[in-house]
Order: C-alpha cells, then structure tokens, then sequence
C-alpha cells in the first residue's frame, strides 16, 4: 500500500513511473518517424545516478555532457562557425563587387550618352574652283588648266578625281533655266569634274539641294561643251535663276557677282541660308579667273 512506502521509495517509484511513460512515447515517436535516437540509452549506473539526484535536475557528469563536449562535436561546430563567416564575407565581398561594377556601368553609359560637341564639316573639298581648262584651241580643243593648282596642292588632286559621284535623288537638281542669257532647261548632273561638266551644268558634290538652307553650288563651262555659262557676266541683281528637280521647281533671286581667283575656294563655303553659287571660267576665252554669281531662295 502507498502508506507503507517511504518517501524514498514513493520518489523512486514516481521516477520509475515516469520514465516508463517517457519511454512509450519515444517509441511511439520513433514508429511513426517523429523522433529519432540521437544517443544511446544511459547504462544502468547512469540511470541510477540520475535517480537518486533530487527533483528533476540532471547530473552535471554523465554520458549526454560528455557527447555535448566532444572534441568531434567542438570540431564541427568551428568548421560550421568559419563557414558561416566566409559566407558573411563572400557576401559582403560581392555586394561591394557589385556596386563597383554598377557605378563603372553608370559610368559608362553617360560616357556614351553625352555627344561631343560637333563643328561643322566642311564641304570646301577642292584646291581650286570647278570648271578651270585652258583656253580651246582654235580647233576647240581644251584640257583641264593643271597650272592654276599650286605645286603644294598637286597631291590632293588625285583622292578628290576618286570621289564617286551619287545617284541623283528626287530633291536633287536636275534642270537649270536663267532667262535673263537665254540659258533654257539644260540638265544638271551630280559632280562638277571635267567628265561631268561635259554632260552640261554640275552640282559640287556635298553642297546643300534646291530649296535648302545652305550653299548650292552649280558649275558650267563658258566657251567649251555648249558654252551655257558664256553670258553669266550680263546678270544683273534682280534676275531670275530656275532651278528643277523631279518634285518641284524653285526660283532664286540674283543678288551680286564677282571675279575671284581660282584658288578663292571659300566662295563655296557652307552658308546659314539657302542661296546659289554659280561658277564658271572668265573671261571668254581666256579662262585665267572665275565669275561667281550669288542669288538667294526667292519666299524660302
């Protein structure tokens, strides 16, 4: 009966009791995988030793301390630990990588972003103004004037001869017709070498269209190919200059004109408004200096 225990065995009874239930529902754990056994059963000294310590209190020796202080056990936990720390750095390491990568990237792309400030190109190419050839014989025959180039500007003939000529365009000239010298409907073709000015009036290749804003520089010959430039001196401020391409026809007031040496290539010069440079040898038959005839875009 209860009464006839002491205390003593009534605690050790009570110990018992427990156990046997703690016992049961390890292994009910265990059959149903809830738990598993991560050590062995204490042996019976153990056992006997953690029952007659009061309460519930563990041993402060015994064989779970032992296993928690394993030198097998201290090993793992400081490979764990200096894991832990490498991954700590790594990530720092790659962070700092990374923002160093974004601001060279950003860096980069406002590099490309930012356009450098653009002059102009010039479109004066040439040494000497188009048209130039020798006076014709007098059996009309005549060549390109290679006197008028100065001697240091001989090399630079050749690379501007290779220059290859466009294909007209729908907002290219094609036809030219000045009334006031009886110049009517001759065609107008891309380039102003000596083949092309053969073929009749030649557009400087690079200056602007009809009807643009800029320098149109139109050439033709005076007393060789047909001479549609031999009246060009008797224009007068005030006279018209027709202009045609494949769209449109535009009209272009004279304003002036001057005789310039061959070499004054800046008469060419790109302009901030739409005007028309015509260019041709003078004077008749000698050929030795070039009449330039400025008109501005009538109603731009």
């Amino acid at each position: 009966m209860p009464e006839e225990l002491s205390e003593q065995e009534l605690r050790r009874l009570l110990l018992d009791k427990r156990r046997i239930a703690r016992q049961q529902r390890l292994e009910r754990f265990r059959s149903s995988g809830r738990a598993v056994m991560l050590a062995p059963d204490l042996p019976p000294a153990a056992l006997e030793e953690w029952r007659a310590s009061p309460g519930d209190e563990r041993p402060a020796e015994g064989p779970l301390s032992e296993l928690a202080r394993s030198p097998r056990r201290r090993w793992m936990d400081g490979i764990l630990l200096i894991v832990e720390i490498m991954a700590v750095v790594g990530l720092a390491g790659i962070l700092f990588n990374g923002m160093g990568l974004l601001r060279t990237l950003n860096q980069e792309v406002a590099a490309a972003l930012q356009q450098p400030t653009l002059s102009p190109t010039p479109l004066i190419t040439a040494v000497v103004l188009p048209s130039g050839h020798t006076p014709p014989s007098a059996q009309g025959y005549s060549e390109f004037n290679k006197a008028e180039i100065p001697e240091h500007l001989l090399p630079l003939m050749k690379p501007q001869a290779n220059l290859p000529i466009p294909t007209p365009g729908p907002e290219q000239a094609i036809r030219i017709s000045i009334p006031a010298i009886g110049v009517r409907d001759w065609p107008v073709v891309q380039g102003d070498g000596w083949e092309q000015l053969k073929k009749g009036v030649g557009q400087q290749i690079g200056s602007t269209n009809p009807g643009q804003t800029g320098n149109l520089v139109l050439s033709g010959h005076n007393d060789i190919y047909g001479e549609v430039f031999k009246r060009l001196d008797e224009l007068k401020p005030g006279d018209t200059i027709i202009i045609f391409t494949i769209n449109r026809q535009y009209v272009y007031i004279v304003t002036g004109s001057q005789i310039v040496e061959p070499t004054q290539v800046e008469v060419m010069a790109p302009t901030s408004d739409p005007i028309l440079t015509l260019i041709s040898c003078y004077p008749y038959l000698i050929d030795n200096k070039r009449i330039v005839v400025f008109a501005k875009l009538q109603n731009p």
